[in-house]
């Protein structure tokens, strides 16, 4: 009998960073352990094609070919667990899966909706719940969950873009008063800095909201920090959750664009950052705070922005962070101890744990009576 477990690493996607997730997926796709797992590419084309192949990440890269290769789509029964080949009259060709890893950063795979289907499906899987990726992914609600808990955030507002196309000069008026330049303006609901501009007067806020308008329905303003260093901290663990060593990004760009993260390989990662044991004590207390009130499990990266006198702001949470060879999340955990082989059996072992708490919970409720039946 084979008693290896099937991990079915899931990339690509309908999302903006549909390509960081290529690279993620091949990173983790190569460093899990052959002699513990049989690993099951599962490619998501920017359509939304669902296929299953071991050259399914170039067949993403290269976006052609993909008809000649079978459909497969995840089945939302829990008494399968099965991803399906669906390309022939009758579904055929069930592979049972284990546990599924999924990659895929941004929308449709790290905002709740990809997690409800493996609910559905009845299937552990590495990373946060519908919840914690939710509201992880929305940077207003999670600001939102994070002032009321005291936790230090930058001064923003929001609105809806077709508010702001209908009512141009109430909002840049409200900006101006409450938030001043420079801003930032962001999509809410996407990540690798993608449709995020820095406004320094009214023509750059114009064009930066219409930009975020591109990628969101929501706008989201924040009071931009002076010169701040960007601090970034991991997290793994689900009710007890562990903190890494804090790592520095020194952006090559004005600050950490999508250019900067991926493109042009100049920005620089100090790991560990240089601070003071008690500052880093502080920062990891708050991202492990964080992290709790999100209701995140499994894994997140938690990113801060840190001023010259040692105050600090919780920027955003990642709850399926970058695991490029060059992302800060492995890195980071690679600097406390963990190599990145072992923090992919750490984190498959707590969906696990997870999955298997949450068999405990009841899901049915026996009234007394069949009153039901007679209605």
């Amino acid at each position: 009998m084979n008693s290896k477990l099937k991990v079915g690493v899931l990339f690509g996607g309908r999302s903006a960073e549909h390509e960081v997730s290529l690279v993620s997926a091949a990173s983790i796709i190569n460093a899990l352990d052959k002699t513990k797992y049989d690993v099951l590419p599962i490619g998501i084309s920017k359509e939304g094609r669902w296929l299953s192949a071991v050259n399914a990440i170039q067949l993403l890269k290269e976006h052609s070919g993909l008809e000649n290769f079978p459909e497969h789509v995840l089945l939302p029964d829990p008494r399968k667990q099965s991803l399906v080949n669906i390309s022939g009259a009758f579904p055929q060709n069930a592979e049972k899966v284990d546990v599924i890893f999924p990659v895929i950063h941004g929308t449709f795979g790290e905002d709740g909706t990809i997690q409800g289907l493996f609910e559905l499906a009845d299937i552990p899987y590495v990373g946060a719940g519908v919840l914690g990726s939710a509201v992880g992914m929305d940077k207003v609600i999670s600001k939102q969950l994070l002032e009321r808990a005291d936790i230090p955030v930058t001064k923003g507002i929001w609105f809806l873009y077709s508010d702001f196309v209908k009512r141009p000069k109430h909002y840049l008026l409200d900006v101006e008063k409450k938030i001043k330049y420079p801003c930032f303006v962001k999509p809410p609901n996407q990540g690798s800095s993608v449709g995020i501009s820095k406004a320094h007067n009214k023509k750059e806020l114009i064009a930066a909201i219409h930009l975020a308008g591109e990628y969101d329905r929501k706008i989201l303003i924040e009071k931009a920090v002076s010169r701040p260093r960007e601090i970034e901290m991991s997290v793994m663990g689900n009710d007890e959750p562990i903190a890494s060593l804090p790592g520095e990004i020194v952006p090559s760009n004005e600050f950490y664009d999508y250019d900067a993260k991926y493109v042009d390989g100049k920005s620089v990662a100090e790991i560990p950052a240089k601070l003071s044991p008690q500052l880093i004590k502080k920062i990891q207390a708050c991202a492990l705070k964080a992290y709790s009130v999100l209701d995140c499990s499994g894994l997140a990266r938690v990113d801060f922005l840190l001023q010259k006198n040692g105050k600090f702001f919780l920027n955003e949470i990642n709850t399926i962070p970058g695991f490029t060879s060059i992302s800060m999340y492995p890195k980071l955990w690679e600097a406390s101890g963990v190599s990145y082989s072992e923090l992919l059996d750490k984190l498959i072992g707590y969906a696990f744990e997870r999955y298997n708490d949450k068999k405990k919970l009841k899901t049915f409720y026996s009234p007394k009576t069949d009153w039901y039946k007679q209605s």
